[in-house]
């Protein structure tokens, strides 16, 4: 490949593109959150550069000059690598780095080391070694580092914030089949890890559920922890929690739901990172109720609404009943927080919280709670006595309205969720 360099500090350049009709804010947000990404990813940014530029040049993508000086400015700066604020193709990695001579990173990367970082759980794991699979897949060339020597480990250990190790050509071949035979493996135990889940989720199937959908940092953990009072963990950095958490949560006395938090979503998600954590959205799929959080102290929140919403369209929960929370409604403006939540009070289907604050949460229950009710159902019932399990479960999920007793029967007028009363098939007790 040329001259080579060898990472020493992690200190990076973020450049990103400025193409023609796309807003100035637009450039300059998206670069600060490769910013925040990058000092996720322990990145140190040492410069940043916006490039205008009429179109993306196939082969450098930033053309031949610019790439000639940032080789200049990666000199003066003492940068380690640079990092693009887009997905760039393998001959452009390549090509870029034969002319700056240094390690080239693009969004995607960045993103599998955060995610790398992050996974706690064996799930959460599986899911990114096989993102990561996925990406080195086309990129072998550039990354190669014998498989064999990485048994037990991620597929691209090392890819970290210091950069993916040399390249080399030896056995190549062999060991994109060893990807692939891996990509199969992990495949096959996220479809049996998939319905797993599955169980789980129809063994729920009879209280309300409500899942926690929104930008990465817009605060759901922060929310499930105060609505729950759960030790769920809260950081401030972007991806802080990628695996989904479930906790009962009481509204009131009678009715309860089942809320989970999700993975954030971002723009630009790898489309291997989404397609493997797929099985971990699926329970905002499975979900009556979406929370989408928002971060309302964002200056340009709007365009985070469009992320979340292409990703909810792409799993077909467009037309699932949403309550968006504007969330950190006390950072919006200084001391006026009441004021905040109060333009909101009016809005059926939104509503101002601070999470942290813990502001307004009462009041977000019982729009959660408006919901769980209008699932509910009425029913006269006539149920045998010796449906003694039933009956349990008619008084500890429902509420009775009205109780007697005929012969060996027990009439009941009983309201509870649509969900529970289908489950148990009560269509069969129903009083003539």
């Amino acid at each position: 490949m040329g001259e080579e360099f060898t990472p020493q500090s992690n200190r990076a350049i973020l450049i990103g593109v400025a193409l023609p009709g796309m807003p100035s804010w637009e450039a300059e947000d998206s670069l600060d959150e490769l910013g925040r990404l990058a000092d996720t990813a322990e990145l140190a940014a040492v410069d940043r550069i916006i490039q205008p530029r009429r179109r993306i040049d196939p082969a450098q993508y930033i053309g031949k000059g610019k790439a000639a000086e940032l080789k200049q400015l990666a000199i003066e700066r003492e940068a380690d690598m640079i990092v693009f604020d887009n997905d760039l193709s393998p001959a452009q990695m390549r090509n870029l780095e034969n002319i700056i001579k240094r390690r080239i990173l693009d969004r995607s990367a960045v993103i599998l080391d955060i995610f790398s970082r992050h996974a706690r759980t064996h799930t959460a794991q599986i899911q990114v070694e096989l993102a990561q699979l996925n990406y080195l897949l086309p990129r072998l060339t550039r990354y190669w580092t014998h498989l064999s020597r990485q048994a037990g480990g991620g597929a691209i250990r090392g890819m970290g914030s210091a950069g993916v190790r040399g390249p080399g050509e030896t056995q190549l071949e062999i060991d994109r089949r060893l990807i692939r035979r891996q990509i199969n493996t992990l495949q096959a135990k996220l479809k049996k890890i998939g319905k797993q889940m599955e169980t789980t989720r129809k063994n729920r199937s009879g209280i309300f559920k409500v899942a926690l959908v929104g930008y990465t940092n817009a605060g759901k953990s922060t929310l499930m922890r105060a609505l729950s009072g759960s030790d769920v963990l809260v950081q401030d950095q972007l991806f802080a929690t990628l695996d989904s958490t479930t906790r009962a949560v009481d509204l009131d006395s009678r009715h309860k739901i089942l809320l989970t938090d999700t993975v954030g979503f971002i723009k630009r998600l790898p489309h291997h990172l989404f397609a493997s954590f797929r099985a971990t959205l699926e329970e905002a799929v499975e979900a009556d109720l979406l929370l989408h959080v928002v971060d309302l102290s964002f200056p340009h929140c709007e365009s985070q609404i469009d992320t979340v919403n292409k990703v909810l369209l792409d799993l077909g929960l467009e037309d699932r009943p949403t309550l968006t929370v504007y969330n950190k409604a006390d950072q919006v403006d200084p001391g006026r927080a009441e004021q905040t939540i109060a333009a909101y009070a009016t809005h059926e289907h939104a509503i101002a919280v601070s999470a942290a604050k813990r502001l307004n949460l009462d009041a977000l229950r019982e729009k959660i709670l408006s919901y769980s009710v209008a699932e509910e159902l009425t029913l006269d019932l006539q149920v045998p006595q010796a449906e003694g399990r039933l009956l349990a479960h008619l008084h500890q999920q429902g509420e009775i309205l009205e109780e007697s007793y005929i012969d060996n029967e027990v009439c009941l007028r009983v309201r509870l969720e649509k969900t529970w009363a289908e489950r148990w098939q009560l269509q069969r007790f129903i009083a003539n």
